[in-house]
C-alpha cells in the first residue's frame, strides 16, 4: 500500500518520488529545525519527548529512530534514556544526518525504512517522526519495523493527519499550505525551505487516512495497535510486536 498517490507536478512515479524527497531534504536539511521551532511556538520537544514516555520508551531499551532527519526524535529518546540504554538513527539523506551528528552523538546510518541495515530482533523500540508520508510502500515499512523489533517491542509512528471536520481542515490549510511556506521563505531566505513545507502540506493532504494505516500495521503482525490525535491533526500510532 502506497501512503498517497502520486503529487501532480513533483514526480511521476516512485522512482522519481524518492529522488524527489532526497532532493527537497538534501537542500532543506539547514533549515529544518529553525523551521521546526518557530513553525510549532517552541512545543515539539515536549510533545515528542511526552509521546514516547507514553509509548513504553524506558531506561535501558535499545532504540532506533527511523527517518530521524536532523535528530528530533532522537533528541528526545536521548533524554528519556538518561545514558541508560542505546539509541541509534537511520535516514535517507546525508545532509539531514549531517545536521543531526552536530548535536548528538549516537550512531547515525544512511538508509530506507522499507530496508533497515539491522539484523532480526535487534531492538526494544522503534520511533518514526512524520515521516510516515515519504515512504514507498506502507506493507513493506511495517513488515521491516517487525522483523528488526524483538518480541514485544513497542512501535511509535508520530504523524500528522488530514483533519476530518471541515473547520480544522480549512484552518490546518490556511496554516500548512498557505502560511508556513511563506514563514519559513522569511525566516531563511530559503525557496528550498519554502518548497519542502509546500511538499510538507501536499503530502499531509494526499496520506491515506488512519484507519487504512491501522490496518496496515496490525497486517504486519503487530498487535495493541492504536491511534490517538491532539487538536485532530497530530497523530500518534503505537503498537507491539507480537
Amino acid at each position: 500500500m502506497i501512503p498517497h498517490k502520486t503529487i501532480p507536478g513533483r514526480y511521476a512515479d516512485e522512482a522519481g518520488k524518492r529522488e524527489f524527497v532526497r532532493e527537497v531534504f538534501t537542500a532543506g536539511a539547514p533549515h529544518y529545525d529553525r523551521i521546526g521551532r518557530i513553525g510549532f511556538f517552541g512545543t515539539g520537544h515536549f510533545h515528542r519527548k511526552r509521546a514516547v514516555e507514553k509509548a513504553g520508551l524506558k531506561p535501558g531499551m535499545n532504540a532506533l529512530d527511523v527517518a530521524c532527519g536532523t535528530g528530533a526524535v532522537t533528541r528526545a529518546i536521548v533524554e528519556v534514556l538518561a545514558g541508560k540504554g542505546q539509541v541509534c538513527g537511520v535516514d535517507p539523506t546525508e545532509s539531514m544526518l549531517a545536521e543531526a551528528r552536530k548535536t548528538l552523538a549516537v550512531p547515525f546510518h544512511v538508509g530506507y525504512a522499507e530496508a533497515l541495515p539491522f539484523p532480526n530482533r535487534n531492538f526494544d523500540f522503534l520511533s518514526m517522526g512524520y515521516a510516515l508520508r515519504h515512504v514507498a510502500d506502507l506493507d513493506r515499512t511495517f513488515a521491516e519495523y517487525h522483523r528488526v523489533l524483538r518480541p514485544e517491542g513497542r512501535l511509535l509512528i508520530l504523524e500528522i493527519s488530514r483533519p476530518r471536520t471541515r473547520t480544522a481542515l480549512v484552518l490546518s490549510r490556511l496554516y500548512f499550505r498557505d502560511l508556513l511556506p511563506t514563514l519559513s521563505w522569511l525566516i531563511t531566505g530559503s525557496r528550498e525551505a519554502r518548497q519542502m513545507m509546500t511538499y510538507y502540506w501536499e503530502t499531509i493532504d494526499a496520506c491515506v487516512p488512519p484507519p487504512a494505516i491501522l490496518a496496515a500495521i496490525g497486517n504486519a503482525g503487530f498487535r495493541d495497535v492504536r491511534h490517538t490525535t491532539e487538536l485532530g491533526i497530530f497523530s500518534a500510532y503505537t503498537a507491539r510486536r507480537a
